[in-house]
């Protein structure tokens, strides 16, 4: 009996079709450029890899002075958010075989946020909103000693989808509310506020509700559900902004 192991295809093999894909992306040194402007960059990929995959290929190999935000490369930190071909979308989780590889991989930065270099915005005003609107849990009573405070599966269920939230912006960065109007919350904000105004152990919801009752609150949206294509975790963005507008109206949750 043979012991022999057979070894995986590697990317070199053969059998492994790879592609000259071109990427042009939008480029901005700020202690170069007076206008961001667009570049050129072909590589060499397999269908398998990621846009991710490309960037690092093009950084490493390439031209180091690109500049991107990349952590964990596995969809949960949410720090590679970016436009790839005029969509929000998280670049490790867009895969090459995705795309239409016949044209140029258009890549740049999110919308609405001041650009600060190449595909790397400045987050400060989207993390400003999201703290505005309290999203931590608010608890005026005290368990009893050695218990955690009781919910029902059903209570849960209430808010469970607003829990999946990562803190991309691309959702936030995908409003044309947001665009124009750098006051207005953003939905990320409204959904983080929406997981504390529905959890039943939290007693501040009253509060939250008043903040997001603002004339840059829950009344700036327009429905246009850009935010809930936009976002990788598949949160209902606007069926959450619409229930706390269901709140706000009934003075409570």
């Amino acid at each position: 009996m043979s012991n022999a192991v057979a070894e995986a295809p590697s990317a070199a093999d053969p059998a492994i079709q790879s592609f000259l894909v071109t990427f042009t992306i939008r480029r901005f040194d700020p202690e170069k450029d007076a206008e961001p402007r667009w570049v050129d960059y072909d590589v060499e990929l397999f269908s398998t890899d990621r846009v991710l995959d490309a960037l690092h290929k093009i950084k490493w190999e390439v031209d180091g002075s690109l500049s991107f935000r990349r952590s964990c490369a596995h969809g949960i930190c949410g720090s590679d958010a970016m436009r790839i071909n005029g969509r929000n979308r998280l670049a490790c989780k867009t895969l090459i075989k995705d795309l239409d590889i016949s044209k140029p991989i258009y890549v740049e930065a999110i919308k609405g946020l001041p650009l600060e270099k190449d595909l790397i915005v400045d987050m400060e005003p989207f993390f400003a909103s999201f703290r505005e609107v309290q999203p931590f849990l608010v608890a005026n009573s005290t368990p009893e000693k050695g218990k955690e405070r009781v919910q029902t599966i059903a209570d849960r269920a209430i808010f469970d989808d607003t829990t999946k939230c990562i803190l991309c912006a691309a959702c936030t960065s995908s409003c044309p509310v947001f665009w124009t109007d750098g006051q207005y919350f953003g939905p990320a904000a409204i959904v983080n506020a929406h997981r504390f105004i529905f959890d039943s152990r939290d007693d501040n919801a009253d509060v939250r509700l008043d903040i997001l009752n603002d004339k840059e609150g829950v009344w700036r949206c327009r429905t246009t559900f850009n935010c809930s294509e936009a976002c990788p975790r598949g949160i209902e963005v606007t069926k959450a902004i619409a229930e706390v507008k269901q709140a706000v109206l009934r003075g409570r949750r």
